[in-house]
């Protein structure tokens, strides 16, 4: 079904004009008029110039506001020319994205979800893990919409929590006790190179598209028996590490290890206003973040 150019709005009302309405809260409130039936399955959207009309934006604040539910699996289509449309099957994709969604492994779940945090104008993302490599590989598809023109933040503020570099880890650790340590060695090379990628990704948008970028890491004084995401102050993504006992080869010695694969690790989501619940976890995880960040972490320098 086509929506009929007659309409001033999808509802009926034309909205007043707001300069600073952000890509999110359009896509907030379009995706409230498809859950509500407002903006029916397999119809087709308003074109970008009315929706533009009728938030008061630049139509290039809508095309990535319809890019963030193309992601949800909400809208299919999206392009700079005919109008997207309503997902058929709206049922799957509030089963893959709503409140309550099943978790999914962190290498499925993690990339879409920061992708559509950079459509934020300001991008603040925490993270507390045992290394970066999770989130290096999931913040590419935001790297790339942002290189592509599709995304343009003013601002983007990372902040990450990793293990010190002289604690005991709990793991990855060999199953025998060593005087030498290679798995500790091999995990510190790979926090530090992994946290150096990271960084200098997120910093080379400063000379490429003049974002304000800032990228900060802080040591724990302990091994984290979790991994926590935070995205924009409205999302929590929470996994748990499973610690397997595995062989493996390291510097040409086969080793038995105890070790968890974080990107596998099944990463459950909570969102702020889907509920008390999710609301009250959001806010609790945020207060946890900064404590930690502000009492016992200290300065950390990815070298050697």
């Amino acid at each position: 079904m086509v929506v009929d150019p007659k309409h001033a709005s999808v509802n009926g009302r034309k909205r007043s004009q707001r300069p600073h309405t952000s890509p999110r809260e359009v896509a907030d409130e379009l995706r409230a008029r498809i859950r509500s039936g407002t903006l029916r399955a397999g119809q087709r959207m308003p074109t970008q110039a009315r929706l533009a009309d009728e938030f008061g934006v630049e139509r290039g604040v809508v095309r990535q506001a319809l890019y963030l539910l193309q992601r949800e699996h909400l809208l299919t289509n999206v392009s700079k020319g005919s109008p997207a449309t309503v997902a058929p099957d709206l049922g799957l994709s509030r089963a893959l994205t709503g409140p309550g969604a099943a978790p999914q492994p962190t290498m499925v779940a993690l990339g879409p979800r920061i992708a559509t945090a950079f459509a934020a104008p300001h991008v603040e993302i925490d993270a507390l893990c045992l290394t970066s490599v999770s989130l290096n590989l999931a913040i590419g598809e935001g790297l790339r919409q942002i290189h592509a023109g599709r995304l343009n933040p003013a601002k983007i503020d990372v902040r990450v929590l990793l293990p010190g570099r002289d604690i005991d880890l709990a793991f990855p650790v060999s199953v025998e006790d060593r005087d030498d340590d290679p798995v500790h060695e091999r995990w510190l090379a790979q926090r530090n190179a992994q946290g150096q990628v990271l960084r200098h990704n997120l910093l080379a948008l400063r000379a490429t598209h003049g974002i304000d970028v800032h990228v900060s890491f802080r040591a724990l004084p302990f091994t984290p028996p979790v991994k926590l995401y935070l995205l924009n102050g409205m999302e929590a993504l929470f996994a748990y590490y499973t610690l397997t006992r595995r062989k493996e080869e390291i510097d040409h010695e086969h080793l038995e290890l105890y070790d968890s694969e974080g990107t596998q690790s099944m990463l459950f989501a909570f969102e702020q206003g889907a509920g008390l619940r999710d609301t009250t976890f959001v806010e609790q995880s945020h207060l946890w973040f900064n404590a930690l960040w502000e009492t016992i972490s200290s300065e950390l320098a990815l070298t050697g």
